[in-house]
């Protein structure tokens, strides 16, 4: 990075000042303040209103994080589908603790989520996975997610392979499901003027949530 580039990061401000987040007008129920900023973002159509960022953490308890979708959320706790086979599917299963984070820029708020993680029932992958377009369908078997490849000639080659192995109606990979965060912590975030921000903590305890505000 050029020393110029840096100064100008350096330099980067900005005001929040769109909304606030007081005790009065949150939810008691971490998941129903979580449903009404989600439907605020879809309504505000920001991009991709359902990109959430995954942090989990290995037996070398080095963290990693990337971004994946969610595709459903009620009581139970949050729900995505990936390849149990990924680093993310390795490492949860020697830790099945791990982190979301949603931040939508637009409206200038974050949500944290905290919790152990499960798998979800076959039942439920085998009926999610059977409402995805043929091509995600297909590109589920063809990618083996977080292996080294020669080239992406390799993902082509087995995504014909697999077409033609399977035609229209490709199966669920043994190797491909859903995962459910079962929340024990929220943190909902809204960006306030002078860095005096809004911070409301969730906490599940002895089966009740208390909520906290939290400094800054």
């Amino acid at each position: 990075m050029s020393s110029s580039t840096s100064s100008q990061v350096a330099d980067l401000r900005k005001s929040y000042e769109r909304a606030e987040l007081g005790e009065d007008a949150s939810h008691a129920d971490p998941l129903k303040q979580f449903d009404q900023w989600l439907t605020e973002a879809i309504a505000a159509q920001v991009p991709e209103p359902n990109a959430m960022t995954l942090a989990t953490v290995g037996s070398d308890l080095r963290p990693s994080t990337r971004v994946v979708l969610v595709k459903g959320y009620d009581a139970r706790g949050i729900v995505w589908y990936t390849n149990y086979e990924s680093r993310k599917g390795q490492e949860l299963a020697g830790n099945p603790y791990a982190a979301l984070q949603f931040h939508w820029v637009e409206l200038e708020r974050v949500v944290r989520i905290e919790g152990r993680v499960e798998k979800v029932g076959a039942d439920e992958s085998d009926a999610y996975f059977a409402s995805r377009p043929l091509d995600s369908r297909i590109g589920a078997w063809a990618s083996p997610q977080s292996q080294v490849i020669s080239g992406r000639s390799v993902l082509v080659a087995n995504a014909a392979k697999y077409g033609a192995q399977f035609l229209l109606n490709p199966p669920r990979p043994p190797h491909w499901g859903g995962y459910r965060l079962v929340p024990d912590n929220w943190q909902f975030w809204q960006g306030r003027k002078s860095r005096l921000h809004d911070r409301l903590r969730y906490s599940l305890r002895d089966g009740a949530w208390i909520r906290e505000r939290l400094a800054p």
